[in-house]
């Protein structure tokens, strides 16, 4: 005996047909849910860290990257350490400045952030900081900047140029 048989002897073919139109519905609707979230936001940003601006209001978490936590250290090339999660979000203060910047948002993470690719003029601010060894491809969450740490990394960038821990095991107590 078939499925679709079994399904209508129970009587239960009309209610599998109501579930899928449901589910349908559902999945159409969360997707213009998350079209109707996404926006951009224009400014004049402030710099939280190496990751994170604040712009118009909003803190906004930087896609695809992690950068060192603010008291963070590394060892530069002959092994003595440094702030490197200080040295991350200065650079970003000095590339930025007081010009303003566009941030396309992607969604929102479990704190309430915006997910963003941040650019100032026609430059993605993600990028520049992976590919200037001041950030690490987060590839947790997106492979969108391998290609920039790993260009970091063959040309001894930032923390490439001696040694790190990760920000996501630095957070997690690995020292």
């Amino acid at each position: 005996m078939s499925l679709n048989k079994i399904l209508v002897a129970l009587g239960l073919d009309s209610l599998i047909g109501a579930l899928i139109s449901v589910v349908s519905a559902l999945v159409i609707f969360l997707y213009y849910v998350s079209i109707a979230q996404s926006t951009t936001l224009e400014g004049i940003a402030r710099v939280i860290d190496g990751d994170t601006l604040e712009l118009n209001g909003a803190v906004i978490r930087l896609h695809g990257i992690d950068a060192p936590e603010a008291d963070q250290t590394c060892g530069d090339r002959k092994g003595a350490p440094y702030r490197c999660g200080r040295v991350a979000t200065q650079a970003l203060i000095e590339w930025i400045g007081d010009q303003p910047i566009r941030c396309g948002t992607r969604n929102r993470d479990q704190y309430g952030r915006w997910i963003a690719v941040c650019t100032l003029a026609d430059m993605d601010l993600n990028a520049r900081l992976v590919r200037n060894g001041h950030a690490l491809a987060y590839r947790r969450f997106s492979r969108d900047y391998v290609a920039a740490e790993d260009e970091a990394r063959e040309q001894n960038q930032g923390m490439w140029a001696g040694t790190f821990t990760p920000p996501w095991d630095w957070r997690r107590g690995v020292r």
